[in-house]
């Protein structure tokens, strides 16, 4: 039997979910999206785990869509537009996943991240890269605007950083990643995996209830008004207040100890 597009292990309430279609530079092909979907809805569901990496296996991390399949669907009858319609609508209900689910997801980044294997990480809660990591929304290069991609870089990097890449198809290094805003951490490539794993396990070790109502109040926010934002938000600090663990946990640091926290609920 021939290996899984997508490869989950389970360890210590995190998820690592690696693209394992390294022939393909992990492509985001038809096949991966469905298999990227589906961990996705079984991780929302899934209250054991308290964080997700998302990792690619061979030289690169993700290279964006499966070229191949998308020459193979402009053969249709309509050129390509029914299919390329359904494929982009497809990537989005996947990337819009990302954010809404309850745990934190952490890129994990090398060789490169173009096109959208860039949205992909760029979608992502966080990041860490490895030096010499390459990021890219290049479609341009071959008359193919990044407008999917478009979407999750400009929510991540200053605009006119992101238009200079959208429009120049020109790669970023990973220092520059980081000084824009696009990773949180750069690391020696040997360092990689396990710098994700503690960044991973460091989410994964505060209350996942609290975790939670931030992270799905962090995103809800950022499209209110100043005044819509800080209402929310404070509706978001009293649901969190009202938590028994909330609660042991403030006790706890009152009392310089560690907290006594059901990661069950």
């Amino acid at each position: 039997m021939s290996e899984p597009l997508l490869i989950r292990e389970d360890a210590a309430s995190v998820a690592r979910l690696t693209l394992n279609n390294p022939g393909a530079l992990n492509a985001l092909s038809d096949a991966m999206l469905a298999a990227l979907k589906a961990e996705f809805e079984a991780l929302a569901q899934d209250d054991s785990i308290r964080a997700v990496v998302i990792a690619g296996a061979g030289k690169v991390f993700c290279a964006g869509h499966d070229l191949k399949e998308m020459t193979a669907g402009r053969q249709a009858a309509d050129g390509g537009a029914a299919y390329f319609k359904d494929l982009f609508d497809r990537c989005a209900e996947v990337m819009c996943m990302i954010p809404r689910l309850p745990q934190p997801v952490i890129a994990q980044a090398h060789g490169i991240a173009t096109a959208a294997g860039c949205q992909l990480l760029a979608t992502c809660d966080m990041a860490v890269a490895a030096e010499g990591t390459r990021f890219g929304v290049n479609g341009v290069n071959i008359g193919l605007f990044c407008s999917t991609p478009m979407v999750a870089l400009t929510r991540n990097v200053p605009r006119k950083v992101a238009f200079e890449m959208l429009t120049t198809g020109e790669f970023i290094d990973a220092t520059r990643a980081r000084e824009v805003g696009l990773v949180n951490r750069v690391v020696p490539p040997e360092d990689l995996h396990a710098a994700t794993d503690e960044l991973a396990q460091t989410v994964a070790s505060k209350l996942g209830a609290a975790v939670k109502i931030g992270k799905a109040g962090f995103y809800d926010q950022a499209d209110m008004s100043l005044e819509a934002a800080y209402a929310f938000a404070g509706a978001a600090m009293v649901e969190n207040m009202m938590l028994r663990d909330t609660e042991e946990g403030i006790s706890a640091f009152i009392e310089k100890r560690k907290p006594d926290w059901d990661q069950s609920r």
